[in-house]
């Protein structure tokens, strides 16, 4: 039970890796403080026991200090964020607009840093120990066709979670990036029977050659917040089946 004690609040557990994450975090030890968008993925976890569901924005601030409240309330102070919710941009690089960029950096970068603001705040006043786990991609240290506004968003990313490590670490709190390759997530089963040719691309790119199954970051990513790994701090961790050596 290596999350005995830790009090985790995961972004977009909902779908694909948040929903791996909730399990994984439970089944280890944990409490999850679940923010979910859509109220329709509620039911995915109704026989779960040491989990809190709130629903809406990542971009709601008052949100955010309001599930912080409420854990303190409930003598579960939160010590622990995946800041997994996110979204996805496909557009050629001619086409993209500053609206486009700024639709994306909304989600994928700035209610992070918001979000990790407010955690912040609430871990030094509450002089607790914590642990951030913030979401990137393999996208965001390689090159991808049409994918230079969601790459930006999620170098943006990696580099606010280093420095903010720096930063942060004589307060006693820690962050890491996880940066996943291709993950079977609610888009996979679309993508291998619309986009064939590029399904059959990836797999080749990948020296496992398979997609990953959510379930295999969310352990990783339990990992990284537990004690077990209580001196990595800053880290950019990749987990692609071999794709960015290959």
């Amino acid at each position: 039970m290596i999350l005995r004690n830790k009090n985790i609040l995961v972004t977009g557990a909902g779908k694909g890796i948040g929903e791996s994450c909730v399990y994984s975090i439970i089944s280890n030890g944990g409490f999850v403080f679940a923010l979910i968008k859509d109220k329709r993925d509620n039911k995915k976890f109704k026989d779960l026991r040491n989990i809190f569901i709130f629903n809406g924005n990542v971009n709601n601030k008052k949100l955010i200090e309001k599930i912080l409240k409420t854990s303190k309330k409930v003598n579960k102070p939160i010590n622990c964020v995946v800041n997994n919710a996110g979204v996805r941009f496909r557009k050629s690089f001619l086409n993209i607009k500053k609206d486009d960029l700024s639709n994306v950096f909304d989600v994928n970068f700035f209610s992070i840093l918001n979000i990790m603001q407010i955690f912040t705040k609430f871990i030094i006043k509450n002089k607790m120990k914590a642990s951030i786990v913030n979401i990137s991609s393999i996208v965001g240290q390689l090159g991808f066709k049409d994918l230079s506004g969601y790459a930006s968003s999620k170098s943006a990313l990696t580099a606010l979670t280093k420095s903010f490590a720096v930063e942060m670490s004589n307060k006693g709190i820690r962050a890491n990036i996880v940066s996943p390759g291709f993950i079977k997530t609610s888009y996979f089963n679309t993508f291998k029977e619309k986009r064939k040719k590029l399904y059959k691309w990836t797999l080749s790119r990948i020296p496992q050659k398979r997609w990953a199954d959510p379930r295999e970051v969310a352990e990783l990513i339990s990992f990284i917040l537990s004690d077990k790994s209580s001196y990595l701090n800053g880290e950019n961790i990749t987990i692609d089946g071999g794709w960015t050596n290959a």
